[in-house]
C-alpha cells in the first residue's frame, strides 16, 4: 500500500496547477494580523482547556461520528501538551454558504470557520479573516502537507487553508457498460468529440440508460470533458490582436455550446441537468438512468466506485474517461487564484494560536490517521501488523486534510482494504497527466458585482442555447449583453492584470 500511496502522491506532485470551474473570485480586504503568531503555542495540559468554537459544513454536533472525531482531536492534542475543548457551532439546514452568512452576521463568529463559497463578502464587509501566512511560515505539519497549488493560492489569498488534492472533477463510466460498446476502444485511442458522440449513442443503446451524461445544475461538469477540445484552454483567451477576451464570449464557446445542444436534442444529455442536485445526479448514475457523471478525482471517485459496486455488483466498478481531444486536450484548466473553500481563523478570536494548532495537529501523522481512517477498533484494525479497514470505514471521511502529500502511516494497508481503490488512484494519475494551469485572477471588490452580473448573463444564455430556447444566431446579442452587464470593465481589468 505504501507503493500505492506513493503513486498517488507522485501523481499529485506532477500537476503544476490548482482547480477551478473556470471563473474568477472576489477578494478579501482583511487587514494584516495584529501580531506575528507562533504556529504551535503549547498549552498547559493540567489547566482548564481552552475552548475553541468551530463551524463546518459537515460538522454536526449531534452526529456520533463527529463527536468521536472531536474527542479524538482533544485527546490527541492534550497528549501533546495543548489542552483544548472543541465546541461545534450548529448551522441551520439549507445552503451552507447562506446559512453561515446569517450566523456570522448575527455576531456569532467562531474561532475556526470553514467556508465553501461566501468568504469574499464577509471578508470585505466585516474584515473578519486572519492572514494565515505568519502561522504557516512557522508551521511544520501544515507546510509539509501543502502542495504547490496550495502555496500559490495562499500567496494570492492568504485567508483560506484547504489541504486537499485539486478539487477538480473527472468523468467516470461504469466499466461493465463501457465493455459492452465497440466504440469504446476507438474512443480511448482517439477521444475526439465526434468519437465521444458515437460512444454516447452506443452506450445509451447498449446499457439501457435513459441518457449518457448527467450533471448537477451546471455545464461545468460537461466542460471537464469537452471544454479544452473546443479551444477553451483558459478562462481568458488571447486573440490575434494580443488582447484577452473572456473565453465564454468567443467562437470557441459558441461551438462548444452548439455541441452540447446536439447532445441535449438527441437525448444524450440528462434533460433535467439544470435542476438536478449532487445527490439526485448520483442517484441517477447508481440507478442506471445515467451512464456517465463527473466527480472530484481521488476520494470521491472511490466513493462512487464503492457505491456503484455495492448497488450493481462487482462488474459495475467505475473507470475514469479521458478529456476530449481537439484544438487541445485536458480537463478543466486549474484555477490558482485562491482556494474556493477551506478553513479560516476569525480575526475576532482570542485564541488564534490554539486555533491554528488544531489545523497543525490535523496535518500531522496522528491527526491524519484520525481524520482519514477514524478510530482504531472501529473504522480500522491492526491485523498482522497491517491496517485493515472495517465496514464502518465506508461512512468515515476526512474533514480537515484530504491530501495524501504528507500522509505516511507507519504500517502498510491490508491489500484487501486499500485506502484508495485502483479507480481512485487512476483518476488522480489521469488528472495529473492531463491538466493545465488557468489564468484566472482574484476579481477586485469594486468589480465583483459587475462580474456576478455578467456571469449570470452567461449562465442564462448557455442554458437557453443548450435546451433549444436560443440559437446560434443569438450568440452575438449575448456577448453584447455580457459586456453591458459589466463584462467590458472586467475584460479591461483582465488585460491590465494578466501577465
Amino acid at each position: 500500500m505504501k507503493k500505492s500511496l506513493l503513486m498517488v502522491v507522485t501523481a499529485l506532485m506532477v500537476v503544476t496547477t490548482a482547480c477551478s470551474s473556470g471563473g474568477s473570485k472576489s477578494p478579501s480586504n482583511s487587514a494584516a494580523p495584529t501580531s506575528a503568531p507562533a504556529a504551535t503555542t503549547a498549552g498547559d495540559a493540567t489547566k482548564e482547556p481552552v475552548t475553541l468554537s468551530i463551524v463546518a459544513k459537515d460538522l454536526m454536533g449531534d452526529d456520533p461520528g463527529v463527536q468521536k472525531l472531536m474527542k479524538g482531536i482533544e485527546e490527541g492534542m492534550k497528549a501533546e501538551g495543548k489542552n483544548i475543548k472543541l465546541k461545534v457551532v450548529p448551522v441551520q439546514s439549507g445552503t451552507y454558504s447562506e446559512k453561515l452568512g446569517l450566523l456570522l452576521q448575527s455576531g456569532n463568529i467562531p474561532d475556526l470557520i470553514y467556508f465553501q463559497g461566501g468568504d469574499y463578502q464577509f471578508a470585505v464587509t466585516q474584515k473578519i479573516l486572519e492572514d494565515l501566512t505568519p502561522f504557516i511560515d512557522k508551521s511544520t505539519n501544515v507546510k509539509a502537507s501543502m502542495n504547490v497549488f496550495n502555496q500559490e493560492r495562499m500567496k494570492n489569498y492568504p485567508y483560506l487553508l484547504w489541504l486537499s488534492p485539486l478539487n477538480s472533477a473527472v468523468p467516470v463510466v461504469r466499466q461493465d457498460w463501457f465493455d459492452k460498446t465497440a466504440s469504446g476502444k476507438d474512443l480511448l485511442s482517439n477521444p475526439t468529440s465526434d468519437n465521444y458522440y458515437a460512444f454516447f449513442k452506443e452506450l445509451k443503446e447498449k446499457s439501457g440508460a435513459k441518457y449518457a451524461y448527467t450533471a448537477a445544475g451546471t455545464l461545468d461538469e460537461l466542460d471537464v470533458m469537452f471544454g479544452q477540445s473546443f479551444g477553451l484552454t483558459s478562462t481568458w483567451i488571447k486573440g490575434d490582436d494580443g488582447k484577452y477576451a473572456f473565453g465564454k464570449t468567443t467562437q470557441f464557446e459558441k461551438d462548444k455550446l452548439l455541441f452540447y445542444a446536439k447532445l441535449y436534442k438527441d437525448g444524450l444529455l440528462d434533460p433535467e441537468f439544470l435542476t438536478k442536485k449532487w445527490d439526485t445526479k448520483e442517484k441517477a448514475f447508481y440507478d442506471g438512468q445515467a451512464a456517465i457523471m463527473a466527480g472530484t478525482q481521488g476520494k470521491v471517485i472511490d466513493i462512487y466506485n464503492n457505491k456503484s459496486v455495492s448497488q450493481n455488483g462487482a462488474a459495475a466498478k467505475v473507470m475514469t474517461l479521458p478529456p476530449a481531444k481537439g484544438k487541445a486536450q485536458g480537463y478543466t484548466p486549474v484555477d490558482i487564484s485562491k482556494e474556493s473553500r477551506g478553513f479560516a481563523i476569525a480575526k475576532t478570536s482570542k485564541n488564534k494560536d490554539m486555533a491554528f494548532a488544531v489545523l497543525e495537529y490535523m496535518a500531522g501523522q496522528k491527526g491524519q490517521m484520525l481524520d482519514k481512517l477514524g478510530v482504531e477498533g472501529d473504522e480500522y484494525q491492526i491485523v498482522n501488523n497491517k491496517i485493515k479497514l472495517t465496514d464502518k470505514f465506508a461512512a468515515w471521511f476526512p474533514h480537515f486534510v484530504e491530501s495524501t502529500v504528507n500522509f505516511k502511516p507507519d504500517k502498510e494497508f491490508d491489500p484487501a482494504t486499500p485506502y484508495f481503490s485502483e479507480q481512485a488512484s487512476k483518476s488522480l494519475q489521469m488528472f495529473a497527466s492531463m491538466s493545465t494551469k488557468d489564468n484566472t485572477f482574484v476579481i477586485p471588490a469594486e468589480l465583483a458585482s459587475k462580474w456576478d452580473a455578467s456571469t449570470a448573463k452567461y449562465k442564462e444564455f448557455a442554458a437557453d442555447l443548450v435546451t433549444g430556447k436560443k440559437s446560434a444566431a443569438d450568440f452575438d446579442k449575448f456577448v453584447q449583453d455580457w459586456n453591458a452587464a459589466g463584462g467590458k470593465e472586467v475584460t479591461e481589468y483582465a488585460n491590465k492584470t494578466i501577465k
